[in-house]
């Protein structure tokens, strides 16, 4: 049985994995949802200091004080980007990342290379004129994807606005540094969601690493929030990445 380590997306908390862990926990694994820095119920720890940065050391911070090895550490959407950074440092804690919906970023990469210029600067509108200049509103990252919400219907997607925590901005600005890959042993998975299953199935160069070896690769016909609109059926494929 598998140690997961679940870290949710932007503005998201713990709370996000509660039907995915309790899947997974019937399955006979253990699952641990984490809540970073600024968001849910560690808002108050949040603020313009909160960056990329910040969440890599609650990531490491965690496995490491509950001594956790044999970890399947898994990233939905932005999480890719501290979880690249903290897969660099566990060492041999980690035995396989899982990136849900994302994918793994490069030393010097950000977030916001991501977001197409118009999209991105309409962020950092939204931040300066509504977000005390360090905010990103859930409503924000919503909109960055027309079909993101697939799956959700409107008494879902109500809960994921009511408990949605703005993201601190900073850990979209602040570009990824330092290690950025785990060993070479360490097993690598990938579960995308519709969007991302349809610019993989379109050959773009820049993601075509993702489909072969030594990735495995397994598709999920629901929206960009899985374990919100499909949380038995992600639980059912991240239990089949670990067997």
């Amino acid at each position: 049985m598998a140690n997961f380590v679940l870290v949710p997306g932007a503005c998201l908390g713990a709370w996000a994995w509660e039907d995915t862990a309790l899947a997974l926990r019937e399955q006979g694994h253990t699952a641990l949802p984490l809540t970073l820095t600024g968001l849910a119920e560690q808002a108050g720890r949040g603020g313009p200091q909160t960056d990329l940065n910040t969440h890599i050391e609650d990531i490491t911070a965690f496995v490491e004080r509950d001594d956790l090895r044999d970890v399947t550490l898994v990233a939905h959407s932005y999480a890719a980007a501290p979880v690249t950074g903290a897969a660099g440092r566990l060492g041999d804690r980690l035995a396989r990342v899982v990136y849900v919906d994302g994918a793994p970023f490069t030393d010097g990469m950000s977030m916001m290379d991501l977001i197409p210029p118009q999209a991105a600067e309409r962020l950092r509108e939204q931040v300066a004129a509504s977000g005390d200049g360090w905010r990103l509103s859930f409503e924000a990252v919503l909109g960055l994807s027309s079909s993101s919400t697939d799956g959700l219907d409107a008494d879902r997607l109500d809960a994921l606005r009511a408990r949605a925590t703005p993201q601190p901005f900073g850990t979209y600005t602040q570009p990824l540094t330092g290690p950025a890959e785990p060993g070479a042993d360490v097993d690598r998975v990938l579960i995308a969601c519709h969007d991302f299953t349809r610019l993989l199935d379109a050959g773009l160069p820049m993601l075509a690493y993702l489909s072969r070896s030594p990735w495995r690769r397994f598709d999920l016909p629901t929206g960009h929030w899985p374990m919100v609109s499909a949380p038995v059926e992600l639980a059912d494929l991240l239990g089949k990445a670990v067997s």
